[in-house]
């Protein structure tokens, strides 16, 4: 046990180390409370609070500059509103849903938090979205690192917080390259086993929702190359225990060639696939790469817009993709004043149902929940396994 305290506290010395290292002289937040980095021909902004990213800048075909993420003008007000759609935060310690808010490990039974679905039962829920109700994307991170192309955030997250045990320290960086956006993401269990899987739970319109011709992204083409497979969900999208085949041209077919997201709308067959009462996505794709692999090498996904023109490829070490189609937004979030257009009646400036898409890399959902998935050394961390780790490149183009 000392020898893997030891470790462990030389692992995390290190870490902030390099990040201690890496600080300069580049000025601290903006006025409105971010901070700004900057590659060749890309340009992005970032706030405490998730450590989300708020504002992505690139210029399309047309050498207009678009702003491609969802987000708030001023970083105060991501504690302030109360609908928190997870704009461009780090959800954690445990990304996506949680069946009855528990989980075993070691055949020793955990009761976290519910934040979903209330039921007179259950007015609190009956399941755990994101980490629970003060999941890691609800939390203001530290700055630990800031250069003028990098930023590194540092959560501490206790023991017992939301219910889950043992105390786990995390790492987020975010880089700017040549028309790319790095990130890669660590945590280190401290004390004892526990569930660990993050994401980046980004909103994307690659029109920077100034399309003239439409207020959605269903324009945006998708191609999930390695997304022949998905994890089947009930109603309230929890995960039924079964892998469903994405069948060739099929309403879940993203792998088999490019696909506009909207393609199968019209299809009342559409109906439900992304829970009860749902029309669109919100869906599990397993990326089933043939191994040995690259994580670097090919890309798992790519998103493009033909009226922008701006692609992205994303690159992964994860073997999972959520993609949800915006389904739930309903015009209530003002878009930022670097977004939409400006005096058009029709054309109100908020965040309209379907006018957005979330690309989630992540493992396979609630796989603490479906050991015989086979996914416990991905997601269950001690002291002694060393530190989680998630590690993501999108490539931008402007090939849409």
């Amino acid at each position: 046990m000392r020898s893997t305290l030891l470790s462990s506290a030389l692992w995390v010395s290190s870490i902030a180390a390099q990040a201690t290292s890496n600080t300069t002289s580049v000025p601290g937040p903006d006025a409105d409370g971010k901070y700004t980095i900057s590659g060749t021909n890309i340009r992005a902004s970032f706030v405490p609070y998730g450590a989300s990213i708020s504002n992505l800048f690139l210029n399309d075909t047309s050498g207009i500059e678009r702003d491609i993420v969802t987000g708030w003008d001023n970083a105060s007000y991501y504690s302030i509103d109360k609908q928190h759609p997870h704009f461009g935060g780090v959800p954690g310690r445990y990304a996506n849903r949680i069946k009855n808010s528990t989980f075993s490990i070691d055949g020793t039974s955990y009761n976290i938090l519910p934040n979903e679905h209330p039921t007179p039962e259950h007015p609190d829920g009956v399941d755990t979205l994101h980490g629970g109700p003060d999941g890691w994307d609800w939390r203001n991170w530290t700055v630990v690192a800031y250069t003028e192309n990098s930023i590194t955030f540092s959560l501490v997250d206790e023991a017992g917080n939301q219910g889950f045990p043992g105390e786990v320290i995390s790492y987020v960086t975010y880089t700017l390259g040549n028309m790319t956006w790095d990130f890669s993401m660590t945590a280190f269990s401290l004390e004892q086993k526990t569930p660990i899987m993050l994401s980046s739970h980004v909103y994307w319109n690659l029109d920077g929702f100034a399309n003239n011709e439409t207020a959605t992204a269903l324009n945006h083409t998708l191609h999930l190359p390695y997304g022949g497979q998905r994890v089947d969900t009930d109603s309230i999208l929890i995960p039924t225990g079964n892998i469903l085949a994405n069948e060739k041209d099929g309403l879940n077919d993203f792998w088999s060639k490019p696909k506009q997201i909207g393609a199968n709308f019209t299809n009342p067959d559409l109906l439900g696939n992304c829970g009860g009462n749902c029309t669109g996505y919100d869906t599990c794709y397993l990326t089933n790469r043939p191994t040995p692999y690259a994580w670097d090498a090919l890309p798992v996904a790519t998103l493009s817009s033909s009226w922008s023109g701006i692609s992205v490829n994303i690159y992964t070490d994860q073997d999972a993709f959520q993609v949800y189609s915006c389904g739930g937004q309903n015009g209530s979030v003002a878009l930022k004043s670097t977004q939409g257009l400006f005096n058009v009646t029709d054309r109100p400036r908020v965040v309209e149902q379907y006018s957005c898409i979330v690309m989630e890399v992540e493992d396979w959902i609630d796989a603490i929940n479906h050991p015989e998935w086979g996914r416990d050394s991905k997601q269950i961390f001690g002291p002694e396994d060393g530190p989680y780790v998630l590690k993501a490149r999108y490539e931008f183009g402007l090939d849409g």
